[in-house]
């Protein structure tokens, strides 16, 4: 990551007498007359607008015709916006062909697996093997490096938009052959080698010509499942290599101009292998959008908590988010007053240092014209423009904690990849969810009072007390021998059933369950238990009476000791959570699936042995620090319908009350608090 994560043009700094959190959202003039710009730069100034993402999807306004480019609008627009002191933040403008392209060339279309071909007419209706999309797209990239490299405006590069958000996976003609050239370099060009990877003596499945592998299309059955697993590799790393491309052209001709691009972490970014994409941009940038939930908030933090993660603790920015309701899921609630404010100040609390919306002005036509806005359909004269306008000043009297980090004592392993191979078909329980298992964890270890990193297996372990390990089914063994290696050094680890059970080629690990993990935990499980529902079992020991539902397993102990025991059911006295010392730390095993209150309860007993300091949250109160040289930044979210006090001293940067001894926030309200270390 360069050292200034945005290129802040001098007249923004001057603005704001120094560099100030990022604040604004996704801009369309495109869309609208241009008589209405005026009226953009006027409300953006007294909204405090500092950011604003331009030509996301403007690719056939920038070239209605294969040999007509039209750059005057987008010159006035970043003309416009420089002169009222707004950076940009300018989109490569290739999310999305021009039917001109598509009609063309309609091998650019992408086919899903039943081999049906997506029309132009939404969006991102491109293959990711597309060689003709790919031409065109980086000579699309060429022409905006060239002419917008030097304009004083531009602060940030924008690769394409929510890489791989709808067409992730093509199985197309084109994409058979990139899938097959592929499969030859991961297999060294060897048929036999690949044979072997996938088993393919299963099922009469053995290749004897590269012509005859094909994408996991549509099948009566199940699909070999290492075959389907390389297929999600490789259509993410045509993905990533699309990104990859477009950045070096930026990188050649606008060598000093930061890159990104918005990683989906909600619930359509499933299909990306985000931890292998880091090393490719200078910041990284999410999305996202709220789960309209009772309990949004923990989904929330998750994402901020991995988006942290994923840039290695150092500040990110959020490129994407909702002032209200969304428009694509089946109902789309507003948010509550104050909701609004509770959510960006818990991004920020998380480690972002920017905060931007989807999108400025709300859409008057189109299929996202629904979707909420900085400046809705009523106009400025709306709560919600209120609402904007108070945080973007409030954002502005944070700029003293910008660069502060998040120190999290406690980690949650998160691997795209195990996410894929634990929720094929044909597992011992098909209801199992890899995210929600995640989000269990996460949620116990936010209730108890830890901060969390959420970070992939090949992560530095080396800082962390408390480990989680939730469902991860695929491991490396390199991955595995860093977790023992981590808990030998004094971390204390917890692994949940499902976990270390096959290789990196979804190959079952012999020798009994936890395959990658028996040495480590010092168990031995023959096999699997899922439950019916709606069975119970109850258990007792370490996490109190509970009952346990969906999965259990008979635990023999080969050098462990049992931490809880079944009460009754199939295996009455049998150890169903269980402890093992190793070197300096000590390594927990969960063979069941605990309900919220036995799992915090767990997660609460195990942080006190592991010395980790944790401040249950009073009345809904969410707690989280960012540290600086020289000071602390308390974020206190009261998410609760009651005001609470809590210990604490220091100047709350959102009003500059100053604190003694303790700290009151209201109802719904939020706190800020500068402190001396």
């Amino acid at each position: 990551m360069t050292a200034e994560w945005i290129r802040w043009p001098g007249n923004v700094l001057a603005r704001y007498g120094g560099r100030p959190v990022a604040f604004g959202g996704d801009y369309n003039p495109e869309q609208w007359d241009e008589s209405v710009w005026p009226e953009d730069m006027r409300l953006m100034r007294e909204a405090g607008v500092n950011l604003v993402t331009v030509g996301v999807f403007s690719w056939s306004t920038l070239q209605p015709t294969p040999d007509r480019w039209d750059f005057g609008w987008l010159d006035r627009v970043l003309d416009l916006l420089h002169a009222n002191d707004i950076a940009v933040d300018l989109a490569t403008a290739t999310a999305s062909p021009p039917p001109w392209l598509t009609t063309r060339f309609p091998e650019v279309l992408p086919v899903d697996r039943e081999g049906r071909t997506m029309s132009q007419g939404g969006r991102q209706a491109w293959s990711p093997s597309s060689a003709v999309y790919r031409e065109h797209a980086l000579a699309l990239v060429e022409k905006m490096a060239e002419r917008y490299g030097e304009h004083p405006a531009l602060a940030l590069w924008h690769v394409s938009n929510e890489l791989g958000g709808h067409n992730a996976r093509c199985y197309g003609d084109a994409g058979a052959v990139a899938f097959r050239s592929w499969l030859k370099e991961r297999y060294r060009g060897s048929l036999d080698e690949l044979n072997a990877a996938w088993t393919t003596s299963a099922w009469s499945q053995t290749y004897s010509a590269w012509e005859q592998i094909q994408p996991p299309r549509l099948t009566f059955t199940d699909s070999n499942p290492t075959q389907v697993l390389d297929f999600d590799r490789f259509s993410s790393d045509q993905l990533r290599e699309q990104l990859r491309a477009e950045t070096a052209v930026l990188r050649r001709v606008t060598p000093a101009v930061p890159i990104t691009t918005n990683l989906v972490l909600f619930d359509a970014g499933k299909n990306m292998n985000y931890s292998s994409w880091t090393d490719d941009m200078d910041l990284i940038a999410s999305d996202h959008y709220p789960r309209p939930t009772s309990d949004a908030q923990v989904e929330l933090s998750f994402s901020a908590d991995r988006a942290r993660g994923l840039s290695r603790g150092k500040p990110w920015l959020l490129l994407e988010t909702a002032t209200g309701a969304t428009s694509w899921r089946p109902v789309n609630p507003a948010k509550r007053p104050g909701q609004l404010r509770r959510d960006v100040l818990s991004h920020l609390a998380h480690g972002a240092d920017g905060i931007c919306f989807f999108q400025w002005r709300a859409a008057r036509a189109g299929a996202e014209r629904f979707h909420s806005a900085m400046l809705p359909h009523a106009g400025p004269d709306t709560r919600k423009f209120r609402e904007v306008t108070a945080l973007g000043r409030e954002l502005a009297s944070c700029a003293d904690a910008l660069g502060s980090r998040v120190v999290a004592d406690c980690a949650l392993l998160f691997s795209e990849e195990s996410w894929w191979a634990a929720e094929r078909e044909s597992h011992p329980h098909n209801g199992l969810s890899y995210m929600e298992t995640a989000l269990h964890w996460y949620r116990s270890l936010r209730d108890t009072g830890l901060t969390t990193d959420v970070v992939p297996p090949s992560a530095d372990l080396s800082g962390y007390r408390l480990i989680i390990v939730p469902m991860l089914y695929l491991v490396s063994d390199q991955d595995a021998a860093a977790l023992a290696a981590a808990t030998e050094a004094g971390a204390s680890v917890i692994v949940t059933y499902f976990s270390g059970i096959v290789d990196p080629l979804d190959r079952v690990r012999l020798g009994g369950y936890p395959g990658a993990f028996r040495e480590l935990l010092g168990v031995r499980v023959e096999e699997f238990a899922p439950m019916v529902e709606p069975d119970l079992v109850e258990i007792d020991g370490v996490t109190g009476p509970a009952q346990v539902s969906t999965w259990h397993e008979e635990i023999d102990l080969t050098d462990a000791e049992a931490a809880a025991r079944y009460a009754g059911g199939d295996f009455p006295g049998a150890p169903a959570i269980t402890r093992a010392t190793r070197g300096e730390g000590e390594a927990w095993y969960v063979g069941v699936e605990l309900d919220a209150d036995a799992r915090t309860r767990l997660v609460g007993v195990i942080a006190e042995r592991s010395g980790v300091t944790a401040v249950p949250p009073d009345g809904g109160m969410e707690v989280v620090t960012r540290r600086s040289a020289d000071h602390d930044y308390v974020f206190l979210i009261n998410h609760g319908d009651t005001g609470t006090t809590v210990p604490g001293s220091g100047t709350d940067l959102l009003d500059g009350s100053v604190h003694t001894g303790e700290v009151t926030v209201p109802a719904g309200g939020v706190r800020v608090v500068k402190r001396a270390r």
